[in-house]
């Protein structure tokens, strides 16, 4: 099976910076859409960012401006740069693959996850 790792968070101050790091353990990585999830406490998890093999990006609007995507798909990673992080960032924060077809969805299991808190 295909194991996700995401590292790379911990607590910031409102206007601080993380750089989120996933690394997944599959050979056709490069092929995948890769996105970033966020889950806050009582809500559900929510996409944030994407970026496809070619490296388009997309955003949600929340975080458009301030977050960045990047993989590196020699080393089957993906990676989110949070700039300008503000308290209602917080979440814990996943990777995994997406497919539109036949129906929009997540491709491996999640993995752990990253707890991100923004707090003063």
């Amino acid at each position: 099976q295909v194991q996700l790792v995401e590292s790379g968070g911990g607590l910031v101050q409102p206007g601080g910076s993380l750089r989120l790091s996933c690394a997944a353990s599959t050979s056709i990585f490069r092929f995948y859409v890769m996105g970033w999830y966020r889950q806050a406490r009582g809500k559900e998890r929510e996409l944030v960012a994407r970026i496809t093999g070619g490296g388009i990006t997309a955003y949600e609007n929340a975080v458009k401006g301030r977050f960045t995507i990047s993989r590196d798909n020699a080393r089957n990673s993906v990676f989110l740069q949070m700039d300008s992080l503000k308290p209602e960032d917080t979440a814990v924060y996943y990777c995994n693959g997406f497919r539109n077809t036949p129906e929009p969805t997540t491709v491996w299991p999640w993995g752990q996850g990253t707890q991100v808190t923004v707090s003063s």
